[in-house]
């Protein structure tokens, strides 16, 4: 079954609010087997709202609409969708009724244009609103469905699961399950990830393959349809093993996994303690360290020494050396490690140092250029990188790597 969204409202053609509910429908309804080739946004003007109606229509085989089904002059989804399906609007009286009870419970005023909430299209499906007071409705033509949701994305989301995906169900029977694995990488380039796995890629047919680049990395995208949920991840195991096999070290996580929680139980799995030492990322790492539930257990403290003063008397680190080498080099990283480590008391200890930009850099320091060392019983390692972006992005790739370096450290070097 192909299905288009169309989200309605001037509000999101005006960027004043984000199209969150476009993201959720599609998702949702790929989880049940249906199909969201197309979505589209069109203001609150009949004549261009009548013209995608249409032509959605003609190539989907299901139009879901989410918005303008209040009590103002400007919601008029429900009139143009009546129009594009050849239907004539009535006042529906048990809506009506619905309306006036939820009013007179919250001690509200209801005024009359509130009635135009419970005007439906004639012979329509009529969705109750159980979050808030405009129904939807769904209306059948020709072999094609029209659904009309509401905008606020509490009221949408409630009636998409209470009430249409059961009446899709009931009309349709099971669809399929659509379903997909997604594999985290870091340290490995979307050019480089596509040539490792290029045969696979196009050799794909159930399950499919998508590269898609992420603040966190690049992800791999392993999607299947088959008759259910369970089916489908049994079409998946196969090649995610299959491309874990390739990649190595490079995928550190999936689905919902992040950098912080991969880490977090490699450092609670060995009893391992650790420490940050932070200058360009700010206390980043650290935080992203304690975003995970439990991390007291293993993470002693952080410290941002955001200035040669405090490289020196917090950390301990030379001022010989940050005179002679810059604060932004591979001996400045590995001291504030080495000093992170002894004066926090942690079995390991991870520095970041760095330029984030915009300003400051050099032919021989760019901005972007970072240096993070990580150190503990084995000794210590350091890297070097040049990151791309605005500040925040440095700031945060930084942080990234900085996690894969100590994850890295742990499984190779740790208890």
């Amino acid at each position: 079954m192909i299905a288009e969204l169309v989200t309605t409202g001037s509000e999101l053609l005006l960027g004043q609010i984000v199209n969150t509910n476009a993201a959720y429908m599609a998702r949702e309804l790929n989880k049940v087997g249906v199909d969201v080739c197309f979505q589209t946004t069109v203001g609150d003007n009949r004549a261009r709202m009548k013209e995608v109606l249409l032509h959605a229509l003609s190539r989907a085989d299901l139009v879901i609409t989410s918005g303008g089904l209040g009590p103002t002059r400007g919601d008029i989804t429900k009139e143009v969708s009546a129009e594009v399906m050849g239907r004539g609007m009535a006042l529906n009286e048990e809506c009506a009724a619905r309306l006036r009870a939820d009013f007179a419970r919250t001690g509200r005023e209801m005024t009359e244009n509130n009635l135009r909430q419970a005007m439906i299209p004639e012979g329509a499906h009529i969705f109750v609103n159980h979050a808030g007071t405009a129904p939807g409705v769904a209306m059948e033509r020709d072999g094609k469905l029209l659904v009309n949701l509401p905008g606020p994305p509490s009221e949408m989301k409630d009636m998409l699961h209470r009430s249409l995906l059961p009446y899709l169900a009931e009309k349709y029977g099971t669809i399929a399950a659509t379903v997909s694995r997604v594999l985290h990488t870091f340290g490995i380039g979307e050019s480089k990830l596509e040539t490792t796995l290029d045969d696979l890629i196009l050799a794909q047919k159930n399950p499919t393959l998508a590269l898609l680049v992420r603040p966190t990395g690049v992800v791999v995208r392993i999607t299947a349809k088959a008759e259910n949920e369970e089916a489908a991840l049994r079409l998946i195991a196969p090649l995610e093993k299959e491309i874990r096999g390739r990649l190595g070290n490079f995928v550190y996580g999936a689905d919902k996994e992040t950098m912080e929680e991969i880490v977090g139980g490699e450092l609670k799995a060995r009893g391992l303690s650790v420490a940050t030492a932070e200058s360009c990322t700010g206390g980043l790492v650290a935080s992203r360290l304690t975003d995970v539930a439990g991390s007291s257990g293993y993470v002693r403290g952080g410290i941002v020494s955001y200035t040669d003063a405090v490289k020196a008397e917090a950390l301990g680190v030379s001022r010989e050396m940050l005179a002679r080498e810059g604060a932004v080099s591979e001996p400045v990283a590995r001291a504030m490690a080495e000093g992170a480590r002894r004066v926090l008391g942690a079995d390991i200890a991870v520095s970041t140092t760095g330029l984030a930009g915009p300003g400051g850099g050099t032919d021989k320091t760019p901005v972007g250029t970072v240096f993070l060392a990580v150190s503990g019983e084995a000794g210590t390692v350091a890297e070097k990188h040049l990151f791309t972006g605005n500040r925040a992005q440095v700031k945060f790739r930084a942080s990234q790597a900085a996690l894969a370096a100590l994850g890295g450290y742990i499984r190779k070097c740790g208890k």
